[in-house]
């Protein structure tokens, strides 16, 4: 075998200089059925109800089959790979992230291992702002205080000698104006004492506790009060909710295409505003013999490794364009079950969301029986641990500590939240098994403090 997977999507035919592919024919493939969905999934573990699409995503059998033809080329002869195909197929993927985000030039895309490579990319680039004299010590760097990258920015940023200003985000969230109004205090107090607001760091979909933030908003007002740069953390996001890095108009956006657009770990991009940051001087922290030549070609050979999942993009297209409505169709349908099936929990249990129907993507945070006690992050964890062990049930738990002050009483009562994920492979049946588990500790009157540790 001399040739790469299906559909002459890896091969020369047909495929520009620039690795550009020839305008889309019609399709002739029939829509997928719900027998294939299942066929495609089937490797998942049939004895766990998985509902934590959100962690680590899933890969359909096709891409993986289209995956390992990548694989094995490479290892058939691998100077050829390296010097013939690895670029132009990367340089194929990025066209196709470039429409599917908005993007106005495909310069603007590199792809990267994961967001939180990305996000290093970024962080990387103010912390030599400090370093280097540009930025005065103490200048701030915003963030929420769930942000999945806190620790990168002080790894980068606090040690370059940056003020970090965490934004407290609301939860339960009432409304998306809750987070408007927190964010808008942080930058006040980023200002003061004569500081500047160097970065802001916001995420697009918060992991723990999961809210769809209102992030072309907050840019808007960054833009207002004069932030010098924004970077969006869409980890969760491609897949999940609507892209369109124009509208929304921030420096930096990256996104993994493993968690909800179905490409195998791990993958992402990182889109950089072509306007306005030409001055900037990004590079990929390792660094290999592409360095200076700008950050898609240094992000698109780091060294020998395995790059298969960066040139299935194509194929995950084609897979999602099976589906009625596309991508847009997945996420309305994703969308949909989650918050279908998150009522019916919380009919059981006789509890709450954590968030409006209309701020949860393809996740849904929803409140557990307060008789479990859920008192701790090491109470949800053993809970989580005890859910999957016992139960065959997988889905994350998120501890919500009390805060001084507070007066609602579900509120108050509410201290563990679950975060169910709803993907086109998941069944009612995945639910009702959580459910059911869930009904069955409260039956027997068991709470946190019972569980085995480990």
């Amino acid at each position: 075998m001399d040739s790469p997977p299906k559909n002459g999507h890896h091969g020369e035919n047909g495929i520009d200089g620039h690795g550009r592919r020839p305008p889309k024919k019609p399709k002739l493939v029939a829509p997928i059925t719900p027998s294939e969905i299942a066929t495609e999934f089937a490797h998942h573990e049939p004895s766990v109800a998985r509902i934590n699409n959100g962690s680590f995503g899933s890969c359909p059998s096709s891409i993986l089959s289209a995956q390992s033809a990548w694989q094995r080329l490479f290892l058939r002869q691998p100077d050829q790979f390296y010097f013939d195909r690895l670029r132009p197929a990367i340089l194929r993927s990025r066209h196709a992230i470039k429409d599917l985000i908005n993007a106005d030039d495909v310069e603007e895309v590199s792809i990267v291992d994961n967001a939180t490579t990305a996000a290093a990319i970024v962080l990387q680039q103010s912390s030599w702002g400090f370093s280097e004299g540009r930025f005065d010590q103490g200048d701030a760097v915003v963030m929420l205080h769930c942000a999945y990258v806190k620790k990168s920015i002080h790894a980068y940023l606090h040690r370059a000698g940056a003020h970090v200003i965490e934004v407290y985000l609301p939860f339960p969230v009432r409304s998306s104006a809750e987070i408007v109004s927190e964010f808008k205090k942080a930058l006040v107090k980023g200002r003061s004492n004569g500081r500047k607001v160097r970065l802001a760091v916001i995420d697009h979909i918060t992991s723990m506790p999961c809210v769809v933030v209102p992030v072309k908003e907050l840019v808007r007002i960054c833009r207002e009060e004069g932030v010098d740069r924004v970077f969006v953390d869409g980890a969760h996001a491609i897949g999940n909710v609507e892209i369109d890095v124009k509208d929304i108009g921030a420096d930096f956006y990256t996104s993994n295409l493993h968690k909800w657009f179905f490409c195998p770990p791990s993958v992402a991009f990182l889109y950089t505003k072509k306007s306005g940051t030409t001055d900037l001087q990004l590079h990929h922290p390792v660094v290999s013999h592409e360095y200076g030549n700008g950050l898609a070609d240094e992000s698109a050979w780091t060294g020998t490794r395995d790059y298969s999942a960066q040139l299935v993009v194509p194929d995950v297209m084609d897979f999602v364009d099976r589906f009625e409505g596309g991508i847009e169709g997945i996420r309305r349908g994703n969308h949909e079950g989650v918050v279908k099936m998150g009522e019916m929990l919380v009919e059981a249990w006789k509890t709450c969301f954590g968030t409006p129907k209309e701020m949860c993507p393809s996740m849904a945070m929803v409140g557990l029986p307060a008789c479990l006690k859920v008192l701790s992050e090491s109470d949800s964890l053993k809970l989580r641990r005890y859910l999957r062990v016992k139960f065959g049930v997988e889905v994350p738990i998120y501890y919500r500590a009390p805060r001084e002050g507070e007066e609602d009483e579900e509120v108050i009562r509410i201290t563990g939240y679950a975060r169910i994920s709803h993907q086109v492979y998941n069944v009612v049946e995945d639910y009702y098994r959580f459910r059911d588990a869930v009904n069955q500790l409260v039956g027997e009157g068991v709470t946190c403090e019972m569980l085995p540790d480990n």
